[in-house]
C-alpha cells in the first residue's frame, strides 16, 4: 500500500510539472501571429500592389492609426489590387474611383479582404473604430 502512494504522488508530482510547463508555452506564445493573414500583421490594413504580391504574401504598404478622415496613398498603396483588413474590432474604409472618375467607398469589417475591379483604383484609407458596416 505505501508504495502506491508513493507512486501517485511521483505521478501527481511529473503531471503538476507538465502542465506548468504547457501553461509557460501558451503564456509565452506570440499573439500577434495569429492574426496575422497573408503577410499582413495584425492590427494592420495591408495593401497590395499587385497580384504577385497578394500571391506572395507581401505586402507593400500597411496603414494601422484610426483616423477621423481619409489618408490619401501613397506610391505603394495607390492602385492597390487587394486591400486586407486585419484588425480583430474596427473596421477599414477604403475609396477608389472607376475609369470614369466616380469615386466610391468599400467598407471592410474586421479580417476581410477586398478586390477591386481592375478598372478601379484604390485612393484613400479611413480606419475607423467601429466594427460593423452601414447596410446598403
Amino acid at each position: 500500500m505505501r508504495v502506491r502512494v508513493k507512486m501517485t504522488k511521483r505521478m501527481a508530482v511529473v503531471a503538476t510539472a507538465a502542465a506548468a510547463l504547457a501553461t509557460a508555452g501558451l503564456a509565452t506564445a506570440p499573439t500577434a501571429s495569429a492574426y496575422d493573414y497573408n503577410g499582413c500583421g495584425w492590427p494592420r490594413v495591408c495593401f497590395y500592389l499587385t497580384d504577385s504580391d497578394w500571391n506572395n504574401g507581401k505586402p507593400t504598404a500597411a496603414y494601422q492609426d484610426v483616423t477621423s478622415s481619409f489618408q490619401d496613398l501613397g506610391s505603394k498603396s495607390r492602385g492597390a489590387n487587394y486591400v486586407r483588413n486585419t484588425r480583430n474590432d474596427d473596421r477599414a474604409l477604403v475609396r477608389y474611383n472607376d475609369q470614369y472618375g466616380v469615386t466610391y467607398y468599400a467598407c471592410l469589417p474586421p479580417n476581410t479582404t477586398f478586390h477591386p475591379r481592375d478598372t478601379s483604383t484604390v485612393t484613400g484609407i479611413r480606419i475607423d473604430t467601429q466594427s460593423t458596416c452601414p447596410s446598403s
